[in-house]
């Protein structure tokens, strides 16, 4: 009857009419209600007032989630120009409370240790505002790929994309951050109405293979935060055995550590000490979201904090500038053609301090206080401003997407259907332009055209270019 009901598998729904009890009929229920979809104000490219005036489609508040809207499905904001315009970040409602939970503030240091495909990474980047660091790292390459290409398209300039295991992070980063951010391979019961995948693929020999994976991932991310640092886990999964199973078990190990409330305690449902055998202290101030009580999915978060003072150096103050690595003329070189022939002024220049470093024939900015690429698989070492061709340079797709229509006189505003054929790689007509032009639709970033003879060449790149 369980599975005929909700079509999941029916190990799954004994433990939890054992787990809920009373509550079992709600939740069974709520999988016969349609999921709910929400997307993600990015708050690098503009104000929410602007950004409720060009959205074409309505929406609604996500209470929890200062940036989060739902949407209506019909909507598909998936096949519009300003999701390629990196407006908002299609992302599942629960997820979007994690980062929240961590709190990130500019100018720290944050690593998102198991970051693809990028929500909560992009989600933190819009909190730091471009001001700090921010390490985002998956250890599968072609998910690592899916990353990067996320962080680009929401013009996060202060990243960087790693692509090493954990205990390899946990050797370069010691004490290092701020605020550490483990979002764990997990079941994913919690996703089950959203992936059905996830559901085919469930047994009890998951759940217990996934717990022994996230006990040594925490144990390589506790390494990693300084003290008077936090470290936030979550999953997308109802086990107690993920969840606050894991978190007691690290818990017993690290006295280090000890549970934090949270301003969501009034939100979301506490943690369940009942669940587990030996529960470590403050449990219930970790967090749960069901399905049937929140509009979203299933997830589970608990907020850690290591004693001790937490360190910081201090920034000089005054207006920040750029640094380079080793060549000073290199600098000099590529600030010339940022001003003058991209037009980029002093307000982005301020918005983006950090160091110049050259790969071959790439120059990128790396974001202030990072420590040595050497040895570190990187796919991202920052912000790629410009490639060199022949004794001159030519800016990089990436940039375009950290560009306000105040940074440059340089710009082109263009129609939906200019911006339309652009994204499919078309060339547009144009007056008497010369010279790159940075494009945007409704004042959103899309990337960089170069105009001559009264054509606008497409320097869209060819591997993203869509067709609506």
């Amino acid at each position: 009857m369980k599975e005929e009901i909700t079509g999941l598998p029916e190990a799954f729904l004994t433990r939890m009419q054992r787990l809920l009890g009373s509550e079992y009929e709600a939740f069974a229920a709520s999988y016969e209600r349609e999921r709910q979809y929400g997307l993600r104000r990015n708050p690098l490219k503009g104000s929410e007032e602007e950004f409720i005036r060009v959205m074409p489609f309505p929406l609604e508040k996500v209470f929890w989630a200062r940036e989060g809207y739902y949407y209506d499905a019909a909507s598909r904001p998936g096949r519009h120009v300003l999701h390629e315009a990196g407006a908002y970040y299609i992302q599942e409602p629960s997820a979007m409370a994690v980062a929240e939970v961590l709190s990130p503030k500019p100018g720290e240091r944050i690593l998102d240790l198991c970051a693809a495909p990028g929500g909560k990474s992009t989600q933190i980047a819009g909190r730091m505002q471009g001001q700090g660091l921010l390490v985002a790292n998956e250890v599968m390459g072609e998910r690592a790929r899916v990353l990067s290409q996320n962080v680009e398209r929401m013009g996060v300039s202060n990243c960087v994309v790693c692509n090493e295991k954990p205990e390899r992070m946990a050797v370069l980063f010691p004490a290092f951050f701020d605020r550490v951010l483990v979002d764990a391979p997990c079941s994913g019961e919690g996703m089950f109405r959203k992936d059905e995948a996830a559901a085919s693929e469930w047994s009890p020999e998951t759940v217990e293979m996934c717990a022994e994976r996230q006990a040594l991932i925490l144990e390589e991310a506790a390494k990693m935060v300084k003290p008077g640092g936090v470290l936030t886990y979550s999953t997308c999964t109802f086990s107690p055995e993920e969840n606050e199973g894991t978190i007691s078990a690290f818990l017993r190990t690290h006295e280090e550590y000890n549970i934090e409330e949270t301003a969501f305690e009034d939100i979301f449902s506490p943690g369940r000490a009942d669940w587990v055998g030996e529960p470590g202290a403050g449990i219930a101030h970790t967090l749960r979201l069901w399905p049937h009580l929140v509009r979203g999915e299933g997830h589970y978060v608990a907020r850690l904090r290591r004693r001790g003072g937490l360190s910081r150096e201090t920034d000089e103050k005054g207006t920040p500038v750029w640094k380079v690595t080793g060549d000073k003329k290199l600098c000099k070189f590529v600030e010339t053609f940022l001003r003058e022939e991209i037009g980029i002024n002093d307000a982005w220049m301020i918005r983006h301090p950090g160091q110049l470093a050259k790969f071959g024939d790439q120059i990128y900015l790396v974001p202030e206080g990072m420590i040595s690429l050497s040895g570190i698989k990187v796919l991202r070492p920052g912000l790629h401003l410009l490639t060199e061709k022949k004794n001159r340079f030519e800016p990089v797709h990436a940039l375009s997407r950290t560009l306000l229509k105040k940074d440059t006189e340089k710009r082109r505003e263009l129609t939906e259907a200019e911006a339309v054929s652009y994204l499919r790689g078309e060339s547009l007509g144009c007056g008497e332009e010369r010279g790159w032009t940075a494009l945007f639709y409704e004042a959103y970033p899309l990337g960089f055209g170069k105009a001559s003879g009264g054509q606008m060449k497409n320097h869209y790149p060819k591997g993203i270019r869509i067709s609506f």
